[in-house]
C-alpha cells in the first residue's frame, strides 16, 4: 500500500478505514461544517491522495457519520499505580497515570501519529537549518489558556527553559541537552538553538514531558493549560476530576465529547476488574493476563490491546551492593526464562527481550544481529559460575506489581536462583507510592517503562551516564558518544550501526534484567469509541482525551 504523511492525512491509495481516529476526525468534521464532497476531494488529492482513494475516504467518511460521535456522559478510568507522589508538573511526570492527566490538560508543540511521526498541536510548522543545529517553530494563533488568557511565544520559551541547565529538575532534560537556548523571534515563532545536531528534536517535543505550560507557572497543585479538559481538582494520590473546555481551539473535529473525567488508581488488579466489570468505571489499566478471559467473557466490556515495543525489569544498582559486585548482575541474566514469561505469564502478547530496552516494535533501529538470541541465554551453570565469582550469597529484590505479571516474573527467577543454591528474598511491597518510596532507592527493584518514539531517546532517557532516570547507574562513556553520533547522522546505515554497538554495549554491561517486551493490554467499557492507537503508552499513548465518546 503506497501511503504519504503530508498535511496531517495519511494519503496514497488508502480508504477511510486506513485512516487514524485524528485523521478520520479531520475528514467528518470538514463534512460536518457543511464542506462539499468534490471540496473535501479536492484537499485530499492536493495532500497526496489518489482519485479513487479520495472518493473512497469521503465515501467512508459520509458513511461513518450515521455514527457521528456523540457529546456527553461521564467517564471514570482506573490506573493501577498512584500515590502522593502524583504530579501535574510535566517536568516531574512519572507514572501512565500522570501521562493520561497531562493530556487532560496541556498540549505539546507537536503530537503523536500511530506511524510514530508527529503532527502540529500548538506549533503548526517547523523546520531546521541545513546541518539540523537550528530548530524554527511556528506557534498556533488563536490558541487560549483556560484562564482566557492568550498562549504566545513566552508560554513556550518558560516551558522549554524549565528543561534546560545543570539544575533543572526535569525528568527528561537529558533528552534536550543539546539545546543551547530558546529564542523568541516573534509572538508566534520560536527558536531553538543547538551545540551538536539532532534530527529528532520534534519527535522528543512530542513526548510526555514537554507539555506546554503558562509563562510564570509554579503552582502545579492548580495549573491553568490549553488543553481539551479544565482541572476541577487534584489531590495527589486520591484523585483528580476535569471538565470538557468547550473552549478547545481544535477545530479539526467536535471533540472533546465527554463532560467530565475523573482519574484515580486501584492498586489490587481484581478490584480493578471488578470495577469495570461492574461499571463502576470505563476504563482500567495494564489488565493482568490472569484476568483477560474474564474481560472477554463480559458482554459489556473489551480488551484494548496496542503491540509495543514497552518492557519489565528487574534492575540490579551497580553503585550498591550487591550490584556492584562484578559478575553478579551477568549471573542472574543467565537464570531468566524469558520463553516462559513470555509464554505463560504475558500469553504470548509481546517478545523476547535481551536485557536492553529496545525490541522488535523499533523497527529498523531493533538490531535483529544483536539481540536474537539473546546475550544472555538461560544457561544455569554460567549463572552459577559468575554469581559466586562475584562472592553474592543471598540478595533482597523488592517488588511491586508495576506491571501485570511482575510478581510473578520474579517469583520465576527466585526459584531459578534456587536451583543453583542462591537465595533470592523477594520482598513485596506497595504499589501506593513505589515510585517515590522504592524505586531507584532500593539496590534491587523492578520497573516497567513505556515505549519511547525512537531507539536513541528510549536509550538516551533509561541509560546515558546523567540520565536521571538511570536506574541501574550504569555509565559507558562510549554509549554516550553513540547516542550522541546517531542523533547526527543522517545516513540510516550508519545510524544502525551506532545503534546496534549501542544496544549491544547496554545489554552486556548495565544492571538490567529485561526478559520480555510487551504489548499494551488495557480494558474499556464497549460504549467507548474513538481510541488512537500510539503505541507508546497504556491506552494508545495517551492520546484520547479529545477523541473518545460515549456511544451511550
Amino acid at each position: 500500500m503506497n501511503k504519504k504523511v503530508t498535511g496531517g492525512i495519511v494519503c496514497g491509495d488508502v480508504g477511510y478505514d486506513d485512516l487514524n481516529p485524528m485523521d478520520k476526525s479531520i475528514v467528518t468534521g470538514a463534512l460536518r461544517r457543511g464542506a462539499t464532497r468534490r471540496e473535501v476531494m479536492g484537499y485530499l488529492i492536493a495532500s497526496g491522495a489518489t482519485i479513487a482513494a479520495a472518493g473512497s475516504i469521503v465515501t467512508g467518511a459520509t458513511d461513518a457519520l450515521a455514527q457521528t460521535p456523540k457529546k456527553g456522559g461521564n467517564i471514570r478510568f482506573a490506573w493501577d499505580l498512584h500515590g502522593p507522589s502524583d504530579t501535574l508538573d510535566p517536568i516531574l511526570f512519572t507514572s501512565s497515570l500522570d501521562y493520561g492527566r497531562g493530556r487532560l490538560n496541556y498540549n505539546n508543540l507537536c503530537r503523536f501519529r500511530e506511524d510514530l511521526t508527529v503532527g502540529p498541536e500548538l506549533a503548526t510548522e517547523w523546520e531546521a537549518n541545513k546541518d539540523v543545529t537550528e530548530w524554527t517553530f511556528k506557534l498556533r494563533k488563536g490558541v487560549e489558556w483556560h484562564d482566557g488568557s492568550k498562549f504566545s511565544a513566552d508560554d513556550v520559551i518558560y516551558s522549554m527553559n524549565r528543561h534546560l541547565g545543570e539544575d533543572s529538575a526535569s525528568k527528561a532534560k537529558v533528552l534536550v541537552a543539546d539545546v543551547k537556548e530558546w529564542v523568541k523571534v516573534d509572538d508566534l515563532t520560536v527558536k531553538a538553538k543547538m551545540s551538536a545536531p539532532n534530527a529528532e528534536l520534534p519527535i522528543i517535543l512530542g513526548t510526555f514531558h514537554f507539555k506546554i505550560v503558562k509563562n510564570g507557572t509554579t503552582d502545579f497543585q492548580n495549573p491553568t493549560g490549553t488543553g481539551p479538559y479544565v482541572l476541577k481538582e487534584f489531590k495527589p494520590g486520591v484523585r483528580s476530576v476535569h471538565a470538557r473546555n468547550d473552549n478547545y481551539w481544535n477545530t479539526d473535529h467536535e471533540g472533546p465529547y465527554i463532560d467530565q473525567f475523573e482519574a484515580f488508581g486501584i492498586t489490587d488488579n481484581v478490584a480493578r476488574i471488578n470495577a469495570l466489570i461492574s461499571g463502576d468505571v470505563q476504563m482500567v489499566a495494564q489488565v493482568d493476563p490472569k484476568a483477560y478471559g474474564q474481560v472477554e467473557q463480559s458482554p459489556n466490556v473489551e480488551l484494548f490491546a496496542v503491540a509495543s515495543g514497552a518492557y519489565p525489569t528487574i534492575s540490579c544498582m551497580l553503585d550498591k551492593d550487591p550490584g556492584n559486585k562484578p559478575g553478579f548482575a551477568t549471573g542472574l541474566k543467565h537464570l531468566q526464562r524469558r520463553d516462559r514469561v513470555l509464554k505463560v505469564i504475558q500469553k504470548g502478547r509481546g517478545s523476547l527481550g535481551n536485557d536492553q530496552p529496545v525490541g522488535p516494535a523499533y523497527g529498523a533501529d531493533w538490531c535483529k544481529e544483536v539481540n536474537d538470541p539473546p546475550i544472555h541465554a538461560y544457561d544455569p551453570d554460567k549463572a552459577k559460575h559468575h554469581i559466586k565469582k562475584s562472592g553474592v550469597t543471598s540478595a533482597q529484590l523488592h517488588v511491586a506489581e508495576v506491571y501485570p505479571g511482575m510478581t510473578d516474573v520474579c517469583l520465576m527467577l527466585q526459584r531459578e536462583c534456587a536451583k543453583i543454591g542462591f537465595t533470592l528474598d523477594i520482598k513485596k511491597v506497595p504499589n501506593d507510592g513505589y515510585w517515590g518510596a522504592v524505586w531507584m532507592k532500593q539496590p534491587m527493584n523492578v520497573s516497567s517503562w513505556n515505549m519511547r518514539p525512537s531507539a536513541n531517546i528510549m536509550m538516551t532517557l533509561a541509560y546515558k551516564s546523567d540520565a536521571p532516570w538511570n536506574e541501574t547507574s550504569w555509565k559507558n562513556e562510549r554509549f554516550d558518544q553513540l547516542l550522541a553520533m546517531a542523533r547526527a547522522e543522517l545516513d540510516d546505515a550508519k545510524r544502525h550501526e551506532m545503534h546496534c554497538e549501542a544496544q549491544k554495549l547496554c545489554a552486556e554491561g548495565s544492571g538490567s534484567l529485561i526478559p520480555t517486551h510487551r504489548a499494551y493490554v488495557d480494558a474499556k467499557s464497549k460504549s467507548l469509541k474513538g481510541f488512537p492507537r500510539v503505541p507508546i503508552a497504556a491506552f494508545g499513548g495517551m492520546e484520547w482525551p479529545e477523541f473518545i465518546w460515549l456511544d451511550a
